[in-house]
């Protein structure tokens, strides 16, 4: 392999790393936690809830990160400022609410390599 070769790898954007279900079914689940049909158990939608509210912040200092990075207008600096907001509300304020926002905040993240990665559900904390 000379040095002009290069591999890129992009995530589509059907997919979570690392979670077994599509992003729509979690975003759905996330978003109408008691009135979804997401086949999966009580236990799985548990480590959902919880994989997203402890990562939050992380991820909204990726976005911010990202932001800076590429010179975008509107930079929400002060978004510490609404603590007291749910987790989707939060990163609502960066991506919007309209389907597929789960999608516009982990594709970036992923793609530029600061996607974290997180335990498995059958290991310990």
């Amino acid at each position: 392999m000379d040095n002009s070769t290069k591999i890129h790898h992009e995530l589509p954007d059907l997919l979570v790393p690392y979670k077994r279900y599509s992003s729509e079914c979690i975003e759905l689940v996330l978003s109408n936690p008691s009135t979804h049909d997401i086949p999966a158990d009580e236990s799985t939608l548990y480590r959902w809830f919880d994989w997203f509210n402890s990562l939050i912040n992380y991820w909204i200092g990726c976005l911010i990160s990202i932001m800076l990075r590429t010179n975008q207008e509107n930079t929400p600096l002060n978004w510490t400022s609404a603590n007291s907001e749910t987790a989707l509300h939060k990163i609502g304020r960066f991506v919007g609410d309209a389907p597929r926002w789960l999608e516009r905040f982990v594709r970036p993240i992923v793609n530029l390599n600061l996607w974290i990665h997180t335990r498995s559900a059958f290991l310990s904390s």
